[in-house]
């Protein structure tokens, strides 16, 4: 529209200049006539989204916070049981009598990456029956008073998660207190 088309008092009718003008009743895209390989992007564009947006629920849904909430020492041994493990138990799992079915080594990951896959790693091996795992977190014994960050959030994300019932450190000859022995709850 230029300016010869407007009133002459310089306003715009927007009624008058939509006349014409038809409303589509459509909002999606009709690709029957759009080649194969367009359609197949379109797709995996669409595939992708849903499959990001259900690992952002996931990831909400695990619910493993950032923070640490306290930090351990190089040296700590950590232990920990939810209400109604017994102490006979707890005692054979922290002599590594208990034999474990999978383990996980953190080493060299960031700590995103290393929530993601503990994460995973647990749930599918609640998936898969298992009763005791282990998890390789490390000793942190890279610099001069320096935390160990990642047995820190280990500690704190087991803590965090329905499926562990229980957790100590590891006998020397399976890591010591740079592993975990980590006790799964029965499968109903």
């Amino acid at each position: 529209m230029s300016e010869k088309d407007l009133p002459e008092n310089g306003e715009f009718d927007f009624s008058s200049a939509m006349k014409g003008i038809t409303r589509h009743k459509h909002d999606k895209a009709d690709l029957k006539g759009t080649p194969a390989k367009l359609r197949a992007a379109n797709d995996e564009t669409s595939r992708y989204k849903r499959q990001m947006a259900s690992q952002d629920v996931e990831e909400l849904v695990d619910g493993l916070s950032s923070e640490v909430v306290k930090l351990v020492e190089t040296e700590d041994e950590l232990i920990y049981a939810t209400p109604g493990v017994q102490l006979k138990l707890m005692k054979r799992l922290k002599q590594g009598h208990v034999p474990w079915n999978a383990g996980l080594d953190l080493h060299g990951m960031t700590l995103d990456d290393a929530r993601n896959e503990l994460s995973g790693f647990i749930r599918e091996c609640s998936n898969q029956q298992f009763r005791c795992i282990m998890v390789i977190h490390g000793k942190a014994y890279s610099g001069e008073g320096q935390q160990p960050l990642m047995k820190s959030y280990v500690n704190d994300w087991l803590r965090q998660m329905p499926q562990v019932i229980a957790f100590t450190s590891a006998q020397p000859k399976d890591g010591g207190t740079g592993a975990l022995y980590v006790l799964l709850k029965r499968p109903k």
